[in-house]
């Protein structure tokens, strides 16, 4: 490899070299295709939520599941997320929760109970992240309820620390973010947390005519997201009122964080159901400003809330600036927030494609990704009703839909769900979503996590008729997992943006090495990164179809 190095001495790098390689003799054309193989993977899991036609209505909320690296060894393994035990619902089984490790050979081994990552409680969603900087990634696990934080011991197991770690979120917790706020290189916590509901307190919702159904959002109070600050030392500190988070009421399903003001701090954006959306900017000092309504980002183009649940961020339409997706209730279309610069969005969906396929499905799990390898950010959603009955009140709605894929035409999608293989559109009851290249072959694949039923693995086939590149970094001064780091990619005379958000898609955890379509260039022309701690690389002229681990080009990084 002959990397051109630039503003660094070699010595300072601290290591840029090739993890990984898939280039080899070229491969005839095939057609795309995403392909179910959870079979043959080995993936048994299935998730119960344990429903008794109470219409509990977290019943109906869940799962999440994550693709993670959580032994080290380069390839991404499996964690779902499982239900547990309602009034009146009977089981002769224990649910849990499960591990999967990546056998590296497409297959999937059942390791939960060697792992100690059963979980309890009634689970939601999960995180992975590296919060003590020893190269590990750890778990946290939002409930229904008290949540769950795991801490990886290096040697296969996790061991329970929420009680000691201070991450005691004891509300309805939703989707989660790691992210580093205010740039001390130690990743903090963001945890949505959704209505104020308890079981003894089951408001009827429904007719005598249809029967009971699940209630909307509105028959309850909001509350409170979580912020907790990394202390640095295995400890967090609640900072929720200090910081400005804690004086919002919230109904917060989904959330991410990314710099969408250029001024280097991670802001973070809220996806709400049935109020505005949040997005908090950071000041830089510790506290957040919520300004949502005033940046064209809390409503739909006409004004109105949407049912917000699922929210993903990047720069589709390769301007340099972060945009942000969302996935909402059917009849609403998802929403797309172009990011104008200066604080500012504009609602989008329409115009560019994205509102009127999903008109009339329940989006969940969202994510930008790059299926073809063609340089654009091309959207994935997954999808089913909320209401189990739907259909009773309109046959044109069902409780089970087809997930979406809108491929990216330079800032306008299309639909080509249909064209995709037949395995994406069948219609699933889908919540959480996690994106990663589970097979390190440069196609990015799906697994869909589905609601009282078993999850799937969708791998992503290719054409092989575009590159691809992927960065895998590792902070030194800043935090280990580089969340907040920028990269831009040049090839073939076009720059592309992209950076390590926090959180994303909904109730799940994705592949955080950054991907790179290449369309036909066979190599980059050049790749500079711009680290939070404000450290900067360059590279030119690296060969494509493989995965670079980059180095921040700091020494003495402290660790736990």
């Amino acid at each position: 490899m002959t990397n051109g190095l630039k503003g660094l001495a070699l010595s300072a790098i601290g290591g840029i070299r090739r993890e990984a390689s898939s280039r080899g003799t070229p491969q005839p054309s095939r057609p795309h295709r995403f392909n179910d193989v959870t079979a043959e993977a080995g993936l048994r899991f299935r998730h119960t939520n344990a429903a008794t036609g109470q219409k509990f209505l977290m019943e109906t909320m869940a799962p999440g599941c994550a693709f993670f690296d959580y032994d080290g060894d380069g390839y991404l393994d499996i964690y779902f997320v499982n239900g547990d035990l309602l009034p009146g619902f009977q089981s002769s089984e224990t649910l849990s929760n499960a591990l999967y490790r990546n056998n590296r050979d497409g297959t999937f081994t059942d390791v939960t109970d060697k792992a100690g990552v059963r979980g309890h409680g009634y689970g939601m969603g999960v995180v992975a992240g590296d919060y003590n900087n020893d190269g590990l990634q750890d778990l946290f696990v939002t409930n229904f309820g008290s949540s769950i934080f795991y801490r990886n011991n290096g040697d296969g197991t996790f061991t329970d620390v929420t009680a000691e770690s201070g991450l005691n979120n004891r509300a309805w917790g939703s989707s989660a973010a790691f992210f580093d706020y205010d740039n001390d290189g130690f990743l903090d916590l963001f945890v949505c947390n959704y209505v104020d509901f308890s079981l003894d307190h089951n408001v009827f919702c429904g007719s005598p005519e249809r029967g009971r159904g699940y209630c909307s959002p509105e028959n309850y109070p909001g509350t409170a997201c979580a912020l907790y600050h990394n202390n640095g030392d295995g400890t967090f500190t609640d900072v929720s009122v200090r910081s400005g988070i804690g004086g919002y009421k919230c109904k917060a399903l989904g959330v991410v964080t990314a710099d969408f003001t250029g001024n280097g701090y991670q802001d973070i954006y809220v996806a709400n159901d049935r109020i505005g959306n949040m997005l908090f900017l950071n000041q830089g000092d510790g506290t957040f400003r919520e300004v949502g309504t005033l940046a064209g980002a809390a409503y739909t183009a006409s004004g109105r809330a949407q049912s917000g649940m699922g929210v993903a961020a990047a720069d589709y339409d390769g301007d340099g600036k972060m945009d942000v997706v969302v996935t909402n209730l059917s009849l609403e279309g998802y929403s797309l927030f172009h990011n104008d610069g200066d604080a500012f969005f504009t609602e989008v969906g329409f115009p560019a494609g994205v509102g009127a396929p999903s008109l009339m499905l329940t989006g969940w799990g969202v994510a930008f990704f790059d299926y073809d390898n063609d340089g654009h950010d091309d959207i994935i959603a997954v999808n089913g009703h909320a209401m189990d009955n739907v259909s009773l009140a309109r046959s044109d709605l069902a409780y089970f839909q087809p997930a979406l894929l809108l491929r990216n035409y330079g800032g306008k999608f299309a639909d080509v769900t249909s064209t995709l293989g037949e395995a994406l559109s069948i219609p699933r009851p889908s919540r959480g979503l996690a994106v990663g290249d589970y097979d390190n072959d440069g196609n990015m694949d799906l697994l869909l996590c589905n609601c009282n039923n078993t999850p799937v693995l969708l791998k992503n086939t290719g054409t092989r008729t575009n590159h691809w590149l992927k960065i895998k970094l590792v902070g030194r001064k800043s935090n280990r997992d580089g969340i907040g780091v920028k990269a831009w990619v040049t090839s073939g005379g076009v720059t592309q943006m992209k950076e390590v958000t926090g959180g994303g898609s909904y109730l799940s955890s994705s592949d955080r090495r950054l991907h790179f379509g290449l369309g036909a260039s066979e190599v980059v022309d050049s790749i500079r990164i711009l680290w939070p701690s404000g450290a900067t690389q360059q590279l030119t002229h690296v060969q494509s179809d493989r995965i670079l681990k980059i180095e921040e080009p700091v020494k003495n990084r402290s660790k736990l």
